[in-house]
């Protein structure tokens, strides 16, 4: 989703998918660049996983297209590469993973090597990668949820793809489990070189992992950007108490400070970070007035992506 050189790993325009008369999703546009790990928020149902199935061409977009790599995936027009050559490059994980109980996690493994023609060596460090070096001769039966996911998570991986789409990675896992997903996500884009699409509807997971975010909401797009971007949709607030501060509140004004006065000693002033609250300081300091505390409330992503859905929701 940002601007960075070279050409996107993913490209969406206009994906639009419906369900008889029900908008799944509809006009959504984004890029993803190589090293990114891009998160769509949005709560279930909000259209997320559609995106994904449209991007692996699991099902077909009603209007719109999809490129990988950039060559043409779905829908549009124009010369189309053999799908299976594109998705060769693509690790997923949106569906229930193809796990069999009787087999070991090593052979589970083994069968999907098989059938991608991988190498045995690429199977060893799809299970280090995940840690799961010391289960991987256990029946996949007997495994944890979190193992599970784990071995899910090695089956993506081999081959070392150059994208992941994953939805929903740490759904089913305790804190331990979310905790070592969400590392290995971290890792793969520096360690590894592999690009991450995810969807979640965890704000505190988004934080953790993503370098990008985009905010799904009933099938719109309604954000897309980097988390200082995302922030920047809200202001904070410098919070001053003064000796004076109706008068206070009035010198602010006259120099262009959107300055509001409760009734007590404190001004509340829409500020964009430390500099705009030393320049307060300054300003009431210079005129004379007293300032017995300052101090800077910014948003949370949890106050903006509430800001942004409920918007959305007042203007479907």
């Amino acid at each position: 989703m940002s601007e960075q050189q070279g050409l996107p790993m993913i490209e969406a325009e206009g994906l639009t998918k419906y369900y008889g008369s029900f908008a799944a999703i509809e006009d959504v546009t984004f890029k993803v660049h190589r090293g990114e790990v891009v998160a769509f928020l949005g709560p279930n149902g909000a259209g997320k996983s559609t995106t994904l199935r449209l991007l692996l061409g699991l099902i077909r977009p009603d209007a719109g297209e999809a490129r990988l790599f950039g060559s043409l995936l779905s829908g549009g027009r124009g010369p189309r590469p053999r799908r299976t050559e594109l998705l060769r490059r693509v690790g997923a994980l949106v569906e229930s993973p193809s796990i069999y109980p009787n087999l070991t996690g090593r052979e589970n493994l083994e069968v999907t090597r098989r059938l991608t023609g991988g190498t045995r060596g690429q199977i060893g460090y799809a299970l280090h990668l995940v840690g799961l070096e010391g289960a991987a001769d256990r029946l996949a039966g007997g495994y944890s949820t979190g193992m599970k996911q784990r071995l899910a998570l090695a089956l993506a991986l081999l081959g070392m793809p150059d994208l992941l789409i994953l939805d929903e990675p740490t759904n089913g896992l305790d804190p331990a489990g979310m905790q070592e997903v969400r590392a290995l996500i971290r890792r793969l884009p520096e360690e590894h070189g592999v690009t991450v699409l995810l969807s979640s509807h965890l704000l505190v997971e988004v934080e953790q992992v993503a370098t990008h975010i985009g905010i799904i909401q009933e099938g719109r797009l309604v954000f897309q950007g980097t988390q200082d971007e995302l922030r920047a949709q809200m202001e904070g607030q410098a919070i001053l108490q003064v000796d004076d501060p109706e008068r206070a509140r009035q010198a602010l004004r006259d120099a262009g400070w959107a300055a509001r006065w409760n009734g007590n000693a404190r001004l509340a002033v829409p500020a964009s970070g430390p500099s705009d609250a030393a320049m307060l300081n300054a300003l009431l300091v210079r005129q004379g007035f007293n300032v017995y505390q300052l101090g800077l409330n910014q948003p949370t992503l949890e106050d903006v992506f509430l800001s942004l859905t409920h918007a959305a929701e007042a203007h479907a």
